[in-house]
């Protein structure tokens, strides 16, 4: 009498039934957030699943830091490690208006189970939370503990924006910045404005950079950017935003003026306005 065992095991099509279907993006993505809620540390603390389960944990982090959309943060993980983000800040207003930050948000290879991620400045920022030598901000200050299925990281971004518009003095790691909010305000005010201009001195400076997914920066070139520039202030025919009481036409756009890092916002152009006559030759 033949096996049936190995006739299934043998046969190609036997196996094909047997195989689930590939998942598609969307259920990846709940699977992963999943994965994120369920407990896999151990008692003593340690990591008790792979580097498989961890790069759906932070895949399904980074799909919710998308869908945040938060306003004056860019950041993307690196193309060489998932425990690596590369980001980019815009202050608005208060005393680091027109600051463009650039820092890295370093996860441990324990999370979601370990310590607090931490968020590097690529330089030096004149800040009560922001170490003068290591340019490390001080994350146990929003954040004393990180809790599963509680602490996102679209949350630290938030927290990172948030100490350029509120200034917290408690536990200051960076004792001269913190005296100097506390008793003389307005040279707080000239240096954190010499801060904001030498970072947009050093924001053209790397040009080349060996992870793909570093955010740099190119001066104005009216060919390059000027079409783009242009689509942008159009818009997007048919785009809809929902708001409060019902759907309006989203009818602005913000962007750069040439030459400075202020920020403006306008009403969107007609198409008409702006043909090929506006494009350059």
């Amino acid at each position: 009498m033949s096996d049936p065992l190995s006739k299934m095991m043998t046969s190609p099509d036997s196996m094909s039934k047997m195989l689930p279907a590939v998942p598609d993006m969307d259920t990846q993505l709940a699977l992963a957030a999943k994965m994120i809620d369920k407990k896999t540390a151990t008692h003593k603390g340690s990591h008790s699943y792979g580097s498989y389960f961890l790069e759906y944990s932070l895949m399904a982090e980074f799909n919710l830091l998308l869908k945040q959309k938060l306003p004056g943060i860019y950041c993307i993980p690196s193309a060489t490690s998932s425990l690596v983000w590369y980001g980019v800040l815009f202050i608005r207003q208060g005393p680091y208006q027109e600051g463009v930050f650039r820092f890295q948000v370093q996860i441990p290879e324990n999370y979601p189970d370990g310590d607090v991620p931490k968020v590097v400045f690529d330089g030096s920022v004149f800040h009560p939370s922001v170490d003068p030598n290591t340019h490390t901000l001080n994350v146990k200050q929003g954040f004393h503990k990180w809790k599963r299925n509680v602490n996102h990281i679209w949350q630290l971004l938030l927290y990172t924006r948030r100490i350029f518009y509120k200034i917290e003095l408690s536990n200051p790691l960076n004792t001269e910045a913190a005296s100097m909010y506390e008793k003389d305000i307005e040279q707080f005010q000239a240096r954190a404005k010499s801060c904001v201009t030498d970072w947009k001195e050093q924001l053209y400076l790397v040009t080349d950079h060996p992870d793909p997914h570093y955010l740099t920066f190119s001066s104005f070139q009216e060919q390059i950017h000027g079409p783009v520039r242009d689509k942008m202030k159009r818009g997007v025919e048919g785009h809809v935003r929902e708001e409060e009481g019902g759907s309006v036409v989203g009818d602005r756009k913000s962007y750069v003026a040439t030459g400075s890092l202020t920020i403006f916002s306008e009403k969107l152009l007609p198409a008409s306005d702006i043909g090929p006559k506006s494009m350059p030759k």
